[in-house]
């Protein structure tokens, strides 16, 4: 891109032509591919000064530039377990590379001990109910087995009795058939009270059982709690405390980290562990570029904190629905989120890092070109002013495309030769004006 070089001599100040011709002779040689030079427009007096800048041979580049945020392509969101009204007791240091198990998080756990010692307690109180319950269906087994028999012998024995109708006299017989319709009877009620006592021994059991299950499932959770007190890092990484929302803070400011001895709430998540050997950038998009981009086109990246490093990146997604940013105010930003994924890493690289992005749309290599400035429409067709002395001539060029700094001549222009970067009558005109 050419560079503007300022003279050293005023607008409209009288020198001697010798001094003139030394000074501009100084500056059109140190400036390269751009500078000042000043003439007399129409042989008058008035010295002007302009600014201009050689054609030159390059590639010509279009391209979208963006901002964006270096990040971690897989990370591992580390939360509160859960369990209830948990305590944070010790907690890694933010930024500090770890290992894969390592401590990261590590939550009160005298509660949750005390709640398994209770919930056991509880588990071995149902066990004895139940084997107290067992032996107590086990006397009134053998007492119903007792009955059942005690009836089943009066049933013979009264049958024995009713079968002497024959030797005896009626009325003793009518006696026997009556004892032997009783002791059936009694038969009956024993074999339905054995039923019964089956049935409410199965119900007792039943009920026992269940009570047990829930609290050994009870145990089997505070268990489990405790062992969810610790959480490890499932893989190597940098450790990065997140902010605690629900902390309190003061008004406009951002809320503080996570640290030990805060109480959390459930599933809150407290870390990230990002895998650093995968990173990409994510890029908010204007909605005007979002058209102009394609799914795997390079991507050049410079990071704020490592401006001396060029990384390459491939984009690799585009949303296809805009994500709108109320900023207050009524005022609201309408962008497309996209990300590239880096194909060069530095271990320097952190997520969170800032960066620029550029997208490489087109690229046209020994272009002829001269910056955008230097071309002006005469005749409704482009035009430039060319470096003639101390004159500058006008000529019509053809030109091809162009981005925000260049222009590239397809005809009309030689390399090498000046063109201004003003129309020289309007330079002129703000010359009288000054003086």
């Amino acid at each position: 891109m050419s560079k503007d070089i300022k003279p050293k001599q005023r607008l409209g100040q009288q020198s001697s032509p010798r001094k003139r011709i030394i000074i501009w002779t100084l500056l059109l040689s140190t400036c390269g591919g751009g500078g000042y030079a000043a003439y007399r427009y129409n042989a008058g007096n008035t010295e002007i000064d302009i600014a201009v800048a050689k054609a030159r041979r390059g590639d010509f580049v279009i391209s979208v530039r963006t901002r964006g945020e270096v990040r971690s392509t897989r990370s591992v969101l580390l939360t509160a377990p859960q369990v209830p009204d948990p305590r944070i007791v010790k907690l890694a240091e933010s930024g500090r590379m770890i290992k894969k198990g390592e401590v990261v998080i590590e939550f009160d756990a005298v509660q949750q001990e005390q709640n398994f010692i209770e919930r056991n307690t509880t588990v071995r109180t149902a066990d004895s109910e139940i084997v107290q319950t067992k032996a107590s269906h086990k006397m009134v087994d053998e007492s119903d087995a007792m009955n059942l028999m005690q009836a089943q012998y009066n049933v013979e024995r009264a049958k024995l009795e009713a079968s002497k109708a024959e030797i005896l006299s009626e009325i003793d017989g009518a006696k026997n058939r009556i004892n032997v319709g009783i002791s059936e009877g009694e038969l009956k009620q024993v074999d339905t009270t054995i039923e019964s006592h089956k049935v409410t021994q199965e119900v007792d059991l039943d009920r026992l059982n269940q009570r047990r299950d829930k609290t050994v499932r009870d145990m089997e959770l505070a268990k489990s709690y405790i062992s969810k007190m610790v959480v490890r890092s499932p893989i190597d990484g940098l450790v990065n405390v997140l902010s605690n929302f629900r902390a309190g803070g003061s008004f406009g400011s951002s809320p503080p980290p996570f640290k030990e001895g805060d109480r959390v709430w459930t599933g809150a998540t407290i870390a990230e562990i990002p895998d650093l050997s995968e990173m990409r950038i994510e890029l908010k998009l204007d909605e005007v570029d979002r058209g102009k981009l394609q799914l795997g086109q390079a991507v050049k990246v410079r990071v704020d904190a490592i401006l001396e490093k060029e990384f390459t990146a491939d984009l690799d997604w585009i949303s296809p629905i805009a994500a709108i940013t109320y900023k207050g105010f009524g005022l609201s930003e309408k962008t497309f989120p996209a990300r590239a994924t880096l194909k060069n890493l530095d271990p320097r690289l952190r997520p969170g890092m800032s960066a620029s992005a550029e997208v490489i749309i087109e690229r046209q290599q020994n272009a002829l070109l001269i910056p955008a400035r230097g071309s002006f429409v005469r005749g409704g067709k482009p035009a430039v002013y060319i470096q003639k002395g101390q004159q500058f001539l006008p000529r019509q060029i053809e030109v091809g495309k162009r981005n925000e700094e260049d222009i590239v001549v397809i005809s009309g222009l030689k390399e090498g030769e000046v063109v201004t970067l003003e129309n020289p009558a309007e330079a002129l005109k703000r010359a009288k004006k000054k003086l």
